[in-house]
């Protein structure tokens, strides 16, 4: 929200979204927002879902893309998420290269998208979506806020996906490779501390509560 102040690109794709999570402790700390849910919760909580009960009226699997990530991460979370949900075809998964802060990509253009000329040679054979043949269900989309946003907002509509998702870190959590929160310290809205704690590098993007904290008091007054 402090960044969608000055962004009015990035606002407008917040307004225009079909459906926005409370994934902020400030939103809470407004009053505005009686409670939070967080995106790798509500991510993982639509695969389980799907595992479970079936994506579609015909109970069919759900198709899924993890697009994002550093370090093949996406590959790591797919893995994961196919070990525990086994029922759930985890159909994609790819770092999808380097993106700007507008949403551009500047190095490699992810396979995914409709029309490239790059294969997916050295993608795993359960990974390549265009290998697997069809379209998505969903794609989780982890390249960070904002650029995530931004990245869906201008590759939606050029990519076989029906759902696309921004779930920043998630990945990290889900493969392991960053290590969640105590349940009560999340209950407490200090999920976003303990993380701070464990990847220091994140302090500017922590600042923004502070700015927002700022923001709430000044409106109030």
């Amino acid at each position: 929200l402090v960044a969608a102040q000055k962004d009015q690109v990035f606002r407008k794709l917040l307004n225009d979204a079909d459906l926005s999570i409370p994934d902020g402790v400030g939103l809470k700390l407004s009053g505005k927002v009686k409670n939070t849910v967080y995106g790798v919760d509500f991510m993982e909580k639509l695969v389980e879902m799907s595992n479970d009960y079936g994506f579609t009226v015909s109970k069919a699997p759900l198709r899924v893309g993890l697009l994002g990530g550093k370090g093949g991460v996406a590959k790591r979370a797919a893995e994961c998420l196919r070990k525990k949900y086994p029922k759930v075809q985890i159909v994609f998964a790819d770092s999808g290269g380097e993106i700007d802060d507008d949403g551009n990509v500047i190095a490699r253009t992810p396979d995914l998208i409709r029309g490239t000329k790059q294969s997916n040679e050295r993608l795993p054979r359960p990974f390549g979506a265009r290998n697997d043949g069809g379209s998505l269900d969903i794609l989780f989309v982890a390249f960070g806020h904002i650029k995530q946003e931004k990245w869906i907002g201008k590759n939606l509509k050029n990519i076989p996906v029906k759902v696309a998702m921004g779930v920043g870190g998630a990945f990290d959590y889900l493969s392991g490779e960053v290590m969640r929160a105590p349940k009560f310290i999340r209950v407490l809205g200090l999920e976003w501390l303990f993380r701070l704690i464990l990847q220091p590098w994140r302090i500017k993007r922590q600042l923004a509560l502070v700015k927002y904290m700022i923001l709430l008091g000044s409106s109030r007054t």
